[in-house]
């Protein structure tokens, strides 16, 4: 997987943890042990124990057959084929079959028997916290974590397998982003698989390589894959090429419940006022720092430009090994994405688009009618901020990219890190890291006169334009299961800190997870989750090659702010030709 990757990324400590309704059903199989081998006359219960037996073969992603599930009741055989056939009359099994001759299936608990299983795991866990959680928890936290502050939280059900497996040549192909959420989704590939019915097969690229990618597929005569990955400032871009195709022709959209995404992400998704793609993670960038440093220095949360320089200034000791931020400064696309949300910092974006409530209007970019804005006050007044934070960075800040960037705040090396929440487990999952459990998020602290801005990022999945008809429904069913609050939830509980849903950001055990999801749940409320920062215009990738360039060019002192904005807004004037 690496050598798809073009380099190594490993995945994030402690993010390959089983969820915790697997921890429950094994808990409640070693208790049932205990009683039935400890008390004389307590015989084997076979409904729970095929139901537990169930729930194993569901979470851990194993096939289960009727003789297996048989074999788990601890009963004689005709009793517990009669009390399997009472589960199965009572809807609490589905059986799905295996073979096109429906001879031989497999077994797989129901939505009613998931949904009956959520309520019994959470009352056996409040119950056993309620009495044998110690005297060191206050009533407050038992009331946070199991009943009070999640009361009126509606908890999302595991997965359930579908009732008819997917039936299409080869299995369901998919082309990704080689980043931790993605390769969550790998690493749960078996449990995937045994809910479509069909073989996934996933391949990644860095995110350059991604886009070369999809657009060498776009030029086949058929499509390699059933789905693509699309970095979301992507989309105007495929859309104009034909490489998406525009999901109402292929789906129901409404079947998505459009409703439930975070409004900037699903809106990042539409060109021409169609959406061509499914949010598959919302991943705004965001201010990480450090709490304890700041309360030991007696700083307050940085909520604006000015006040990050300060306390950049103040934790900034090289001498120590210690430096102020790290942030995206590596030449290319890299820093051509800081670039333009630091323009968004000031309030402007990276082309004239009109002033809207909240932002600006990006539902007519499709007419093509926009030009850059560049060389103008704030784009200066970006420039050199961009130079003020390089006066406290790390030595190697310009080779610094996506990556990069967040490994020494994990270490402890920084202060404070512009990143993705992608990019949290890094510390968040790894309990050694000094940033663990002492991280702050913000969104970008705005400079004079302008407004806090968390610059959505991330990736929808979208269906190939020259997919071959009869692999479209196909695509189609898998699409919506790899994006379904179900599969959400469960990418967040193995790991993954990006969400593109408001039903994945207020169930309970999502919240616990981390303090990312609440977090970014308020900018979305508070209208501070915005896209327009990287409008998803066809020239978006060209846009940000010139800005990695040039401002590269700045910050090495080959040339001065304003040089670099004039060269710059030239070269993107020669790159859009607006329509008349």
């Amino acid at each position: 997987m690496n050598a798809l990757l073009g380099k190594s990324h490993p995945h994030p400590t402690g993010a390959n943890r089983a969820p915790e309704l697997l921890d429950m059903v094994t808990f409640l199989e070693k208790l049932s042990d205990e009683v039935e081998d400890t008390i004389d006359l307590v015989a084997p219960n076979p409904n729970l124990r095929m139901a537990l037996h169930l729930m194993q073969g569901h979470f851990g992603a194993k096939v289960i057959t009727p003789t297996s599930l048989i074999g788990a009741s601890r009963v004689p055989y005709a009793t517990a084929t009669r009390r399997l056939k009472d589960m199965v009359d009572a809807g609490l099994i589905e059986q799905r079959p295996r073979t096109r001759s429906g001879k031989s299936y497999s077994m797989h608990p129901s939505d009613k028997l998931l949904a009956q299983w959520m309520q019994v795991s959470a009352r056996v866990r409040r119950l056993a916290e309620q009495r044998f959680g110690g005297e060191d928890r206050s009533d407050d936290a038992r009331d946070y974590y199991y009943g009070g502050s999640y009361a009126s939280a509606q908890s999302i059900p595991p997965l359930t397998v579908r009732s008819e497996p997917i039936r299409v040549s080869g299995g369901v192909r998919v082309l990704v982003h080689g980043d931790p959420t993605f390769m969550v989704m790998d690493h749960l590939k078996r449990q995937f698989e045994q809910v479509v019915g069909t073989q996934i097969n996933q391949r990644a690229f860095s995110i350059d390589r991604l886009r070369e990618e999809a657009l060498r597929n776009a030029e086949r005569p058929t499509s390699r894959y059933d789905i693509i990955a699309v970095d979301l400032p992507w989309i105007g871009e495929f859309a104009e090429k034909g490489v998406l195709m525009p999901l109402d022709e292929a789906m129901d959209v409404s079947r998505l419940d459009p409703a439930d995404f975070h409004t900037a992400g699903w809106k990042a998704t539409h060109w021409g006022a169609r959406a061509y793609g499914v949010p598959a993670q919302t991943t705004p960038e965001l201010l990480f720092y450090r709490r304890d440093q700041f309360a030991e220095a007696g700083l307050e949360p940085p909520t604006t430009t000015e006040m990050l320089l300060h306390a950049a200034s103040l934790l900034h000791d090289p001498k120590r090994g210690r430096y102020g931020i790290a942030w995206n400064a590596a030449r290319g696309t890299a820093l051509g994405h800081t670039v333009l949300m630091t323009m968004a910092d000031f309030g402007q974006p990276v082309l004239d688009l009109p002033e809207f409530a909240g932002g600006f209007d990006t539902d007519h970019l499709s007419q093509r009618r926009y030009r850059p804005t560049i060389d103008t006050e704030a784009g200066l007044e970006a420039a050199e901020y961009l130079l003020d934070l390089l006066k406290y960075s790390p030595p190697d800040i310009l080779s610094m990219s996506w990556y990069e960037r967040v490994r020494p705040y994990a270490a402890g090396t920084v202060a404070m890190a512009y990143g993705y929440t992608l990019l949290a487990p890094y510390f968040e999952l790894d309990e050694t890291s000094p940033a663990h459990g002492q991280t702050g998020y913000l969104p970008h602290p705005p400079g004079p006169g302008a407004t806090p801005v968390a610059p959505v990022g991330g990736y929808a999945m979208g269906i190939p334009a020259n997919l071959a008809p009869e692999r479209i429904p196909a695509a189609v069913e898998a699409l919506q299961v790899f994006t379904s609050p179900e599969a959400q939830k469960l990418y967040v509980q193995n790991g993954s800190r990006t969400n593109p849903r408001y039903s994945v950001g207020s169930d309970p055990e999502v919240r616990r997870a981390s303090p990312i999801f609440e977090a970014v749940d308020g900018m979305s409320w508070r209208d501070e989750l915005q896209f327009w920062p990287r409008p998803p215009v066809p020239e978006i990738a060209d846009i940000f090659q010139i800005c990695g360039e040039e401002f590269h060019d700045m910050l090495r002192g080959i040339s001065s702010p304003r040089d670099t904005l004039r060269r710059a807004q030239a070269r993107a004037d020669a790159l859009i030709k607006p329509r008349e």
